[in-house]
């Protein structure tokens, strides 16, 4: 599930040819709440809800007939649940679909990510009802959703992903990508994300090795209540040690730091986390902005700074100040990103000393950090 879509100003998506209207398809078997999706997304004139599904299975057979351009999803449902939808959608009649989750409880959450796994984009919270102080924040959330998703080019998915090891093929395209330069010793690798940002997260760190000699610290751009599945997702899925960020916790090599929900993330004295509740930057809290920001500060050259898929510029002219003060810097290429907004920002300010595409960011920080045991570039 991504983002935080408190969208960052200027980002919003292109807006469609008012002569035609986003279709969307609302898979959700409680009466109740689908009836309501169908009323939010209808409030919208770019959007047209053109059918229900009450599970899995009729969605399939919908999805065939009207071939809707977007699919809200609901993940527990009888019959076929919203993974196996999801899977299956992906396989036969690939759609952007957008899982639509009411449940925080940390385990549903981590669930839902498999149907992320299986090939939806982005997962958002379910608009909170008429009259809660949330809710004009929350339909504007799945509405700018819908809409963003609407403009993604989806692919065929054959089947799950499934861990890998990095092959020899894509460990030697890295690194004859990279530049001779010698870099100086790495102590932190510093990554942000927004929309399409756990798949590409959860790929990169599980072809990292085990005894990688630094820590990882990551700003996920994601919707309340989720980054805690997330974490427990992509620990699981990748093998490699991911925790969310506590308040003064000493970064360990090999282990994986995310920021949480609303608070800054930052490095203070003594090699420890530092968590903030400063303003928003870029609209967003946690922010890219403040992350990289804070490493030129502690680290400067002694870092790598890495910036993927996703909307907006969080991040992007931060990664150019990295670059300036001599750290490396790598930025996922266009043909691999869901979303090219902060990385082409960053490509357009001159902030990447490597652009890459989401397979070879890995073996690119193997090569540039080394491991830990081993002697690193110097």
């Amino acid at each position: 599930m991504t983002e935080n879509h408190h969208l960052p100003p200027g980002s919003r998506p292109p807006i469609p040819d008012p002569r035609s209207p986003i279709k969307v398809l609302v898979v959700e078997d409680s009466p109740v709440v689908r009836e309501f999706l169908v009323h939010v997304l209808s409030s919208d004139g770019q959007i047209q809800v053109i059918g229900t599904a009450n599970d899995g299975e009729e969605a399939l057979k919908v999805v065939e007939q009207k071939k809707p351009d977007v699919i809200t999803m609901d993940i527990n449902m009888p019959k076929m649940d919203g993974f196996e939808a999801t899977r299956r959608i992906m396989g036969s009649y690939p759609t952007p679909i957008v899982i639509v989750s009411g449940n925080w409880d940390t385990k549903e959450v981590a669930t839902t990510f498999r149907a992320i796994e299986a090939g939806a984009l982005i997962g958002v919270r379910r608009p909170t009802g008429i009259g809660h102080p949330d809710h004009e924040a929350t339909v504007k959330e799945l509405l700018e959703t819908v809409k963003l998703m609407s403009e993604v080019k989806v692919v065929r998915r054959w089947s799950r992903i499934r861990r890998q090891e990095p092959g020899p093929s894509i460990r030697h395209r890295a690194e004859s990508d990279l530049k001779p330069i010698i870099p100086s010793k790495i102590r932190l690798v510093a990554m942000g994300a927004s929309t399409g940002g756990p798949m590409v997260l959860q790929k990169i760190l599980s072809r990292l090795p085990k005894d990688f000699s630094a820590p990882v610290l990551i700003v996920q751009h994601m919707t309340t209540g989720f980054i805690q599945g997330f974490v427990e997702w992509v620990s699981q899925t990748s093998g490699f040690p991911v925790r969310v960020a506590i308040y003064g916790e000493l970064l360990i090599p090999g282990h994986a730091y995310v920021a949480q929900d609303g608070l800054h993330m930052g490095i203070g004295s003594g090699n420890r986390i530092e968590l903030s509740h400063d303003k928003p930057e870029n609209g967003l809290r946690p922010s890219v902005s403040y992350l990289f920001r804070s490493v030129i500060k502690t680290y400067s050259r002694n870092a790598i700074g890495v910036l993927l898929t996703g909307m907006g510029r969080d991040g992007a002219e931060e990664l150019k100040l990295m670059k300036d003060n001599g750290a490396v810097t790598i930025v996922q290429d266009k043909e691999s990103s869901v979303v090219h907004g902060m990385p082409g920002e960053a490509i357009g300010l001159g902030a990447a000393t490597y652009v890459l595409p989401a397979d070879g960011i890995a073996a690119a920080l193997t090569h540039l950090v080394g491991r830990m045991g081993k002697e690193t570039i110097s």
